[in-house]
Parts: structure tokens; C-alpha cells; sequence
């Protein structure tokens, strides 16, 4: 399994980005599939998840600014991240798992199983 990020980047609060997880290896579908992020001293939080079924969940910290999305056609997820803050700045990972819920895996404190090197947003003030 293999995950690649893209999209990173540095903005302006208030700016927008749209990061792009594009997976191979294995039947995209049948995995649920996230996003995550790591700031700097801070630990890693779980953003935003897409389970097999197609049933979606974000963290409180970005509902209404940030939409998950997946292009099954060619096995890429997206994030899409509007209202940006500075307090979004951090390393954002694409983590894909064989189990039915990202939102379950998240809850039970299971690391998913596969992960991306990652993608770096900066937002400035």
C-alpha cells in the first residue's frame, strides 16, 4: 500500500487549500481512509474520515471549513480547507486502514495501517 500527499503550502489566514492523498496497492474502497495532522510539540489528531460505507466525520476544530472528499475513480482522497488559521498549521497525513471506520479506529486508539510521508501547511496571520 502506498499513500502520496500533495498540496501543501503555505497561505494567508482566512486562505484556502486543497490537499490530495492518492493511493495504489491495494482496492481503494474497501478501505476507510483519513486525514491527519501533527503540529509541531503538539500531538497527532485525527481531521477529518471517510469510512468504506461513504459515512464522513470531522473533528469539532474544522466542521463548516474543511470537507473530506473521495475521487474512487482514481483512488485519490482529498481535503479541501477553506478559513484557514493559524492554528491549522501542521504536518497533514493520509492514513488509509483495512478496517471497516476510521472514525472506530480513531476512538478505539488504533494507529492505521498505512500512512503517507505527509505534506506541510503553514498558515501566517
Amino acid at each position: 500500500v502506498h499513500l502520496v500527499e500533495s498540496g501543501g503550502g503555505s497561505v494567508q489566514s482566512g486562505g484556502s487549500l486543497r490537499l490530495s492523498c492518492t493511493a495504489s496497492g491495494y482496492t481503494y474502497r474497501t478501505y476507510c481512509m483519513g486525514w491527519f495532522r501533527q503540529a509541531p510539540g503538539k500531538e497527532r489528531e485525527g481531521v477529518a474520515f471517510i469510512d468504506d460505507d461513504g459515512t464522513i466525520n470531522y473533528a469539532e476544530s474544522v466542521k463548516g471549513r474543511f470537507t473530506i472528499s473521495q475521487d474512487n475513480a482514481k483512488n485519490t482522497l482529498y481535503l479541501q480547507m477553506n478559513s484557514l488559521k493559524p492554528d491549522d498549521t501542521a504536518m497533514y497525513y493520509c492514513a488509509a486502514d483495512p478496517r471497516p471506520s476510521m472514525t472506530t479506529v480513531q476512538a478505539l486508539g488504533v494507529t492505521p495501517l498505512f500512512w503517507g510521508q505527509g505534506t506541510q501547511v503553514t498558515v501566517s496571520s
